[in-house]
């Protein structure tokens, strides 16, 4: 038996923008549970690429840098906020520009790129739970999930949300650029041979265009009673 098997696992898949990482962030602190935050391990993948000069199409090169990917994630005595440091620098800022987020997608296209993180991605699984958000956690990371969401909302929507969190940043972004984008990578994630994003067939679907985080964190706080119980 994989070990952490009776260990419960709540996976939350989506689209970009789609508002799994703050859904995630906020059931979790409410359940008291572990996070795995999954498109980090493939942005610090891209991030490492990008400082050793290999090419993000680079199978043969990103195997090994995935597969030995010198990663800590801290937490900041000030701000309680979580840090990353990658090879011993902050990369926290970093991992969060949208030309970061665009390497991680094409990375993340590459199988063994997905299967050199796959162990460590399961080595989150720890007591008391684990609520792990990405594209493919519910159908190959944790298919055993006690409870698989998978969040949407439409492109607008996400772009809208996105160009207001850069937008508090100080960065300099367009809606029309952000459509393109947002599109560019949907079609990416969907249509890429290794694990595409697409719900699981066990998934509660759930598009959150017109509910606030409350209502959606509600929604499946309401869920998690059904399910763990």
């Amino acid at each position: 038996m994989t070990p952490g098997k009776n260990i419960p696992v709540i996976t939350i898949d989506g689209p970009t923008a789609s508002g799994k990482g703050t859904i995630t962030r906020l059931l979790a602190q409410r359940l008291g549970w572990h996070i795995l935050d999954s498109g980090a391990l493939y942005r610090l993948v891209a991030l490492a690429a990008r400082k050793h000069s290999i090419s993000l199409d680079d199978a043969e090169s990103l195997q090994p840098l995935a597969a030995h990917l010198d990663v800590e994630f801290a937490v900041d005595k000030d701000s309680g906020e979580i840090v990353t440091l990658l090879e011993g620098e902050d990369v926290t800022q970093d991992l969060r520009a949208e030309t970061c987020g665009n390497d991680a997608s094409q990375v993340a296209q590459i199988p063994a790129v997905r299967e050199a993180l796959l162990a460590r991605q399961r080595a989150f699984r720890e007591a008391p739970g684990l609520v792990a958000d990405g594209r493919d956690m519910g159908t190959v990371v944790f298919p055993d999930a006690v409870l698989k969401i998978f969040l949407t909302a439409s492109t607008e929507e996400r772009a809208r949300r996105r160009y207001n969190q850069l937008k508090d940043k100080g960065l300099g972004v367009t809606m029309r650029g952000l459509l393109d984008e947002i599109a560019e990578r949907d079609a990416r994630d969907r249509e890429r041979a290794a694990s595409p994003l697409v719900a699981a067939e066990d998934a509660v679907q759930l598009d959150t265009s017109e509910l606030t985080i409350d209502e959606v964190v509600d929604r499946l706080w309401s869920l998690c009673q059904v399910s763990l119980h």
